[in-house]
């Protein structure tokens, strides 16, 4: 009976019942939510765990890459205090864009992921980091260990891409995007997130 049983259970919370990741702040998992292929925006709803529509893509804007959290981590007074004009974090897991060579076109999967740098970006003045991964064992990405190995194109597309995306006609932003910065500093929000969040949720 206990194999079934152990069959029955449900899965785990992808935010708070998953690990970080193998080797984190250098080595992490993502839960990816949306894919460059989403005209609907989906999100973790954090209470069930369960993939919810948020809402269709209100603007021609498509994430340039795969766009999801890496579990365990919070956005909260400690990630704050590492940007710059930041009142705190923004109260979320922390968030990451993977790059992959190969077309992943569903959300709600995971994936290990090598960490390589990030966006420092300010929503409604709170900080909300998009850190940059490359895939585990991709073909052309999986070798990159620093954002400057990467094309500058690369970098500007997802620049350009957190600059917009919540941007309407006849409206100011209030997302601002910072200069990119490279690994070592990306570890640092990734160990400040995991430590926000044992801080918050134990």
């Amino acid at each position: 009976m206990s194999g079934k049983r152990d069959f029955l259970q449900s899965r785990p919370h992808p935010w708070h019942g998953l690990n970080v990741g193998p080797d984190p702040p250098r080595k992490v998992h993502a839960f990816i939510e949306i894919t460059p292929f989403d005209l609907v925006k989906y999100e973790l709803d954090k209470e069930t765990g369960f993939m919810m529509v948020d809402r269709p893509q209100v603007t021609s804007s498509l994430p340039p890459a795969l766009y999801g959290f890496i579990p365990r981590t919070y956005c909260g007074e400690q990630v704050g205090a590492l940007m710059q004009n930041a009142r705190g974090g923004d109260g979320d897991p922390l968030d990451i864009c993977v790059l992959s060579e190969r077309s992943i076109s569903r959300g709600d999967v995971l994936l290990r992921a090598f960490i390589v740098g990030g966006l420092p970006t300010l929503d409604n003045n709170k900080a909300d980091d998009k850190i940059i991964a490359v895939l585990e064992n991709d073909a052309l990405w999986g070798k990159v260990r620093n954002l400057s190995e990467l094309p500058n194109a690369v970098v500007e597309r997802l620049s350009h891409y957190f600059s917009t995306y919540k941007l309407r006609p006849y409206e100011v932003s209030q997302v601002i995007v910072g200069e990119p910065y490279g690994v070592d500093h990306a570890q640092k929000v990734v160990q400040t997130a995991i430590a926000d969040y044992q801080e918050t949720f134990g």
